[in-house]
């Protein structure tokens, strides 16, 4: 286990927020008291947040056990997260991150691999792990290709001829020092002016998504205050390669594609539907920079489903 802990508070929460125009009222200082029945009792940290921090720290341990070099030299171009959120983080409760021992597997291909645990206020906050590949281990499938000129979709509109939502956004290096700096990432190791260095992180472009899903619930009249919704997990592969191109004001196409919701999709060992939504981040000539699962499930049902399993409990004491 990592003994250093990692101390948020809400301005490390407001600036991030701000920084990736995400309006979910569990993250406001005020609007939070409007979720109805809402159990943090305060502001939460972004899931994306705690990912970026997640970012920096593996970057350091890469570094300092000379994995960039094997990264390098067998173009494992794919940085691959799965995360898993088991609690919320709230500010000024100590985080502490263990990261496992890399592991190196050679079926079917190279991949170097490490095991993730997230804690705080002695409870778990996620789990999974970070893997470096050769191809995308997430939606490696989908092909983009066919699409139609995006810079003529307008904005926040579903892309002819497909089941995408497109949300258009530019990706700013000011607002992305301060995600990094609301994340407990040095900025300065991605960006230096004075040494002419500026290297976009793989998250910050991903967590806008968070952004163009809330915009699309608004679009549908989605309530957010009696009907919130709580990540579960997030699956991403980001392309290092097309990463490094990026530029200041770069524009940045973000396709979401919600999948039906089944009962087949469901939250492990409940009963509770996931809503999953797929998510593709486009550079120009429709370079795919990140590709993302996100799934999501509605708060009351969590909270219906701990009630249940609480009058369960009561009803075997009799």
């Amino acid at each position: 286990m990592n003994n250093q802990p990692f101390i948020f508070n809400q301005l490390h929460i407001e600036v991030a927020r701000n920084a990736s125009d995400d309006f979910n009222l569990f993250h406001d200082k005020y609007k939070w008291l409007q979720i109805v029945h809402n159990p943090f009792k305060g502001p939460i940290v972004l899931g994306f947040q705690l990912n970026t921090l997640i970012e920096y720290q593996m970057g350091l341990y890469r570094k300092m056990h000379h994995e960039n070099k094997v990264i390098a030299e067998n173009n494992l171009r794919f940085s691959n997260y799965q995360i898993t959120f088991v609690n919320a983080v709230r500010p000024r409760v100590p985080v502490y991150l263990d990261i496992k021992k890399t592991l190196i597997n050679t079926i079917p291909s190279l991949t170097l691999g490490n095991r993730i645990a997230m804690k705080s206020d002695d409870k778990t906050v996620l789990l999974g792990f970070k893997k470096e590949t050769q191809a995308p281990l997430f939606l490696a499938d989908t092909k983009l290709d066919s699409l139609p000129d995006l810079n003529e979709v307008p904005d926040c509109t579903i892309v002819p001829g497909t089941d995408y939502f497109l949300k258009r956004k530019y990706l700013n290096n000011g607002a992305v020092k301060n995600f990094l700096s609301g994340s407990f990432a040095e900025q300065s190791d991605y960006f230096d002016e004075l040494r002419h260095i500026a290297q976009y992180p793989e998250i910050f472009p991903c967590s806008l998504s968070s952004g163009a899903l809330l915009e699309k619930a608004q679009l549908e009249n989605h309530d957010f205050k009696l009907n919130p919704m709580v990540y579960t997990s997030h699956e991403i592969s980001v392309d290092r390669h097309y990463l490094s191109s990026i530029r200041n004001n770069e524009k940045l196409h973000i396709l979401v594609d919600q999948r039906p919701e089944s009962r087949n999709n469901t939250l492990n060992q409940t009963n509770i539907m996931r809503r999953t939504y797929n998510c593709y981040g486009l550079l120009q000539n429709n370079d795919v920079l990140f590709r993302i699962t996100l799934n999501l499930v509605s708060l009351k049902d969590i909270l219906k489903n701990l009630s249940d399993q609480g009058v369960n409990r009561n009803s075997r004491n009799f």
